[in-house]
């Protein structure tokens, strides 16, 4: 076993001592977050916030096109039917990735009327152009081959999937869904989201593990790319797959950091909801401002304000001291 490795099961382990998985409605929010940051990587500028809000509550971000807001709403559901597909154990076909590709891709594909033919983004069809890896980059493999490799691709990973599905060793779970994602990005089955697809296709596998699943932060977009690039000309899994083990160490030392912090700090425990941290958080700094002030430091409005401090009213988390007008907002201290 690597020292990458050894590194990923301790942090596992801490991960599930602190019990940060059984967080009120983490699920729902580190789902959020993986939807986000994938979206980003693709040029979406949506936030976490601004994506809670659109999931949970309808309201559209400010300043976002029509176009990013619904290719993170396409992606969200995506992700729950895959979730469901998981959780069914539902073997791998060409037909399932297609059907998943119209969902990441319903409200934002395009037709494309080629020589070879015509096909539709938006209903998953697969490719009849050649693609190249950005400007200047190596083409992908020939439209002609494609559904033979992506047949060939769903063969291979239900047989090593059944042979993982009863197994303890998260590590090989891991590198196989790593390995997934490299290897439906570089068969590069579809016109575009392909990136999305292949992010997906990776969590689907860990959830259906029970692995906590990877993310790829937008921050670490360059580094993922190179691993891609030094994969394909090295004709080996081993860059990719030691990107994604330090990505997700990264992210899972971080997020236990925080979590830890939290504790120091925070008489809470439970506050999973991102406004909720982030306007705490405001009230500790500065507890005199308007709802409309809290909202423009959030990025939120001042409804969503207001609705939210009368949540945390009720949680016994914060208390208004005098009048509307004139008065503040102070934090309640709690035994923990």
């Amino acid at each position: 076993m690597t020292t990458q490795e050894e590194e990923l099961l301790d942090l596992l382990g801490e991960y599930k001592r602190l019990g940060i998985a059984g967080q009120i409605d983490y699920q729902k929010f580190y789902l959020y977050s993986i939807i986000t940051h994938s979206t980003a990587i693709e040029g979406s500028t949506v936030t976490e916030i601004e994506n809670q809000l659109l999931f949970d509550e309808g309201i559209s971000a400010k300043g976002r096109t029509i176009q990013e807001q619904m290719m993170n709403m396409d992606l969200k559901a995506a992700y729950e039917h895959s979730l469901s597909l998981a959780h069914s154990h539902a073997d791998y076909s060409v037909e399932m990735l297609k059907r998943l590709s119209a969902l990441v891709m319903k409200n934002t594909g395009n037709q494309y009327n080629t020589p070879q033919g015509s096909f539709d983004a938006s209903r998953g069809d697969l490719r009849l152009i050649g693609v190249t890896a950005g400007i200047g980059g190596q083409s992908y493999m020939n439209f002609q081959k494609v559904p033979a490799k992506l047949q060939e691709f769903c063969t291979r990973l239900n047989e090593y999937r059944h042979q993982l599905m009863d197994s303890n060793d998260m590590i090989k779970q891991y590198l196989l869904s790593f390995d997934a994602h490299y290897q439906l990005a570089t068969i590069h089955p579809w016109a575009d989201g392909n990136g999305r697809m292949s992010r997906l296709v990776m969590n689907q596998l860990q959830f259906e593990f029970g692995l906590v699943p990877a993310k790829i932060v937008k921050e670490d977009k360059s580094e993922y790319i190179q691993a891609f690039v030094d994969s394909r000309e090295q004709d080996s899994l081993v860059p990719f797959r030691e990107f994604m083990l330090k990505e997700h160490i990264r992210n899972l030392d971080k997020e236990i950091e925080e979590y830890k912090r939290s504790q120091e700090i925070d008489p809470i425990k439970s506050l999973s909801d991102p406004i909720k941290e982030k306007l705490y958080q405001e009230i500790k700094r500065n507890n005199g401002l308007s709802y409309a002030e809290y909202g423009a430091i959030l990025g939120v409005s001042e409804a969503t304000i207001k609705r939210r401090l009368n949540e945390m009213k009720k949680e016994g988390l914060v208390a208004r001291m005098g009048s509307n007008k004139t008065g503040h907002w102070e934090i309640v201290t709690m035994q923990i």
